[in-house]
């Protein structure tokens, strides 16, 4: 026997029913024994069965979630009834799927399997995922999956006494060509290319073990065991690295004569093999705790926070209040409403209500933050100490821009400029967030910025066009460049046409641009800090400008002659302590520099 003579697809033969024995399980925490660890657990039986060529039926039979939140290994997994419950209805439908030797294609549900449901079915096709070569034992290639499309060893063996084939396949997830991840809570935070290079900090692999069976048209999976780690470092320590660890085992049972029938139900196309993010769930890390009863539990947690933090505070009072956060995420609008009836009236509540509202970053909380204020319920500096926060917080999509947007243009608003410079920029920020998860995002949800700009100019009205660069500068996008250079006074006519103010405004909001896009920024900064008919401040500014876009060494070399001949000795002592100051910077990402 020989992999030539053998054919290496997994084989479903079209009148039978094949039962596997399926377990998975995932733990989160630090890898040392006896320390805390989080994970969920999944068993069941899976029947695939061939219902045309190269599509397939599958059935989850009889699944269990356990739920895991204690010691590693002192403690053990326990039922999650209540989770199994929610989900056992759409557990119980079947999925089809293409799959044509050896590769997953399309996958299909009706509109009633919600993304969690799929993705718990991705899991198991990720393990049928096999690109097995006849003329090959060992090669490496680029392979889609739940992951994305990463870089995939493979090493087939064959036991010839045996009558087996085993198949180790090992992926490596931190070299993908499209890479499914998604980064929560680092919108603000820049990506160090020379760090990585140096150090990784996360350190992704997927290790697949397979045995099989020839069989008369390709080969049986007769088990296969997978592990997946994921290992994060931050601070490069040897022992200090947090990982979660996935494992998965696949067995073969029997082969049967029932046939698997879709419901009555159309199916969908539900995407491909790649994991696909659910929207249901705010993936923020909390604390984990058991929530039975959110509105019971948040005035529970509320009295003691206020009976237990007011001489001093107490020592459990940071770990109270994210659980109120998580509590309050968790509960409906209505709920909110009623706890905030209950309360409004009670200063200690009160002020302990609004300092979490606003953390618990849902278009809910800022849309009763809104409503609240717009009836009465809510003082000024209450209101710019919620939004403020609440801003920031929420989830930056379509609908919360939308909603910044209306505020930001609001009657109520727009005659209180303390309040309306919190909305506006705000609303920058938020935009910033988007564009950060959705780099495509369009240059359009800038556009009302741009107009309140070109009119400001028009009516050289100061405040507002200091107002609108900022707004620009937080959002950092790209397409807000024609409408700064309006502003930069190297571009104009006379570049005393605007007050200093503006002009330092102006040259500061490419900032954020330059960290998209420094290509655009670095000519026009150097413009800005070798015209000489310029102001001293300004050509400043736009020196720091230039550096913060990691300029090259020509560019840095063209400043460096420019300077030799500065007739200002304020503009060349401070190019000149900048740059001696970068060259002791220890920073990775500044070495370039």
């Amino acid at each position: 026997m020989s992999s030539q003579q053998v054919n290496l697809v997994p084989e479903f033969a079209h009148d039978k029913t094949y039962v596997y024995n399926y377990e998975a399980q995932l733990l989160s925490g630090l890898p040392q024994e006896g320390l805390a660890r989080a994970g969920i657990k999944v068993s069941s039986k899976v029947h695939l069965r061939a219902v045309a060529e190269n599509t397939f039926l599958m059935k989850l039979m009889d699944p269990l979630l356990h739920e895991y939140a204690g010691y590693w290994p002192k403690d053990s997994f326990v039922p999650a009834t209540k989770l199994t419950s929610a989900l056992a209805a759409q557990l119980q439908i079947p999925i089809k799927f293409e799959y044509t030797n050896g590769a997953v294609g399309k996958v299909f549900a009706p509109a009633g399997v919600s993304p969690t449901v799929i993705n718990l079915h991705r899991g198991i096709l990720n393990i049928l995922q096999l690109n097995l070569k006849k003329t090959q034992n060992i090669y490496e290639l680029q392979e889609a999956g739940a992951q994305g499309v990463c870089r995939t060893h493979y090493i087939i063996n064959e036991d010839h006494k045996g009558h087996t084939i085993y198949v180790t396949k090992s992926k490596d997830l931190s070299n993908c060509q499209e890479r499914i991840i998604k980064d929560v809570g680092l919108a603000y935070t820049e990506r160090c290319t020379e760090c990585t290079e140096r150090v990784k900090s996360l350190i992704e692999t997927a290790t697949y073990n397979y045995v099989m069976k020839p069989s008369e048209a390709g080969v049986l999976i007769s088990e296969a065991t997978v592990q997946e780690v994921h290992q994060f470092s931050p601070f490069n320590e040897i022992y200090g690295a947090a990982q979660m660890e996935a494992r998965q085992t696949f067995a073969f049972v029997e082969i049967q004569k029932t046939p698997v029938d879709p419901i009555k139900a159309d199916y969908m196309p539900r995407g491909s093999l790649q994991y696909q993010f659910a929207t249901e769930i705010l993936q923020t890390p909390v604390q984990l705790i058991k929530i039975n009863d959110a509105p019971a539990q948040i005035s529970q947690i509320l009295q003691h926070l206020v009976s237990n933090n007011q001489a001093t505070v107490h020592d459990d009072a940071p770990l109270k209040y994210i659980q109120l956060i998580q509590l309050l995420r968790a509960a409906t609008r209505e709920n909110i409403e009623a706890i905030w009836n209950q309360n409004k009236n009670k200063p200690l509540f009160r002020r302990w209500f609004l300092d979490a509202l606003p953390a618990v970053g849902t278009p809910v909380a800022l849309k009763m933050a809104k409503e609240k204020y717009f009836a009465g319920e809510l003082t000024m500096p209450e209101f710019i100490q919620t939004l403020a926060v609440a801003l920031q917080m929420v989830s930056a999509d379509q609908e919360t821009i939308q909603m910044t947007h209306s505020l930001a243009t609001h009657e109520k608003i727009s005659k209180i400029p303390a309040l309306r410079e919190v909305v506006m920029l705000g609303y920058g920020s938020m935009i910033a967030r988007h564009c950060s998860a959705v780099p495509t995002c369009s240059a359009d949800l800038l556009k009302p910025i741009h107009d309140a700009a070109a009119e400001a100019l028009s009516k050289n009205d100061v405040p507002r066009m200091t107002l609108a660069l900022k707004v620009l500068g937080n959002a950092g996008h790209p397409g807000s460049l024609k409408t700064i250079t309006k502003f930069l006074p190297a571009l104009r006519t006379t570049a005393d046409s605007l007050p200093l103010r503006v002009q330092v405004d102006a040259i500061l909001a490419l900032r954020n641009i330059a960290k998209r896009d420094p290509k655009l920024v670095q000519p026009l900064a150097l413009q800005h800090v070798s015209d000489r008919t310029l102001h001293p401040e300004v050509r400043m500014v736009a020196c720091i400008v230039l550096f913060e876009s990691k300029p090259s060494v020509a560019l840095v070399s063209t400043l460096a002659g420019d300077l030799r001949t500065e007739t200002n000795m304020h503009v060349a002592s401070f190019c000149y302590s900048h740059i001696k100051s970068l060259t002791r910077s220890s920073a990775p990402d500044m070495a370039s520099v």
